[in-house]
């Protein structure tokens, strides 16, 4: 995987509009984006804007993540 900052003009806590993070695989297809914002995670498959994009909160994430 290849994972880039799209635009890193943050400060060290993350502001309202996030922080959104290229995601390529290993062979160089755009496989999507992350948006990382203070309520939780956004994943856009593809080309799909934030707005269509896939949101889990934060405690959801974690309880995920824990789990496995």
């Amino acid at each position: 995987m290849k994972v880039s900052i799209k635009d890193f003009a943050v400060t060290m806590e993350i502001k309202n509009k996030g922080v959104e993070l290229d995601v390529y695989s290993t062979d160089g297809t755009h496989l999507g984006d992350l948006v990382v914002t203070k309520t939780g995670l956004t994943w856009c498959k593809g080309k799909t804007t934030s707005a269509n994009g896939k949101k889990i909160p934060w405690d959801a994430f974690i309880t995920y993540m824990q789990s496995q």
